[in-house]
């Protein structure tokens, strides 16, 4: 099982779901079921090159929900900057490194996400950079 994080880049609102399994048809019905918990529409969905989301059955969904499929910082090894700093931030925090398998797991998981969602949101501090200097070194 793996969990699906979502986060606005503009705002770093988070929200996790779990996947009981990577598959493109489970990830759209999850997407559907996250999208009416967002605080604001669902305007853009940027993702890696990972297959379970570079796929027709998420182009498709994209398109259906008029939502913009786009792939940010194509060939970086860290090409989901945003999303990678909450897995740590909230994901690895609140559930840690065990690998969960199972229904019972998934339903769980998906208990303790909707429960903390509000918490890691309105309490948990979320902060930009605003600007960034170089203090020696070239150039």
């Amino acid at each position: 099982m793996q969990t699906l994080t979502l986060t606005d880049v503009a705002t770093g609102w988070t929200e996790c779901a779990p996947l009981l399994f990577r598959e493109q048809r489970l990830l759209s019905e999850v997407m559907t079921a996250l999208r009416p918990a967002l605080p604001f529409p669902l305007l853009g969905f940027d993702t890696d090159n990972d297959s379970v989301f570079m796929n027709e059955t998420i182009r498709d969904w994209c398109d259906a929900a008029k939502v913009a499929f786009t792939r940010s910082r194509p060939y970086r090894k860290n090409d989901q900057a945003h999303v990678e700093q909450k897995n740590g931030a909230v994901v690895r925090r609140m559930v840690g490194y065990r690998r969960y398998a199972g229904i019972a797991a998934a339903t769980e998981l998906a208990h303790l996400y909707r429960d903390m969602r509000l918490y890691v949101n309105f309490f948990q501090p979320s902060f930009k950079l605003m600007e960034k200097t170089r203090d020696g070194g070239p150039g």
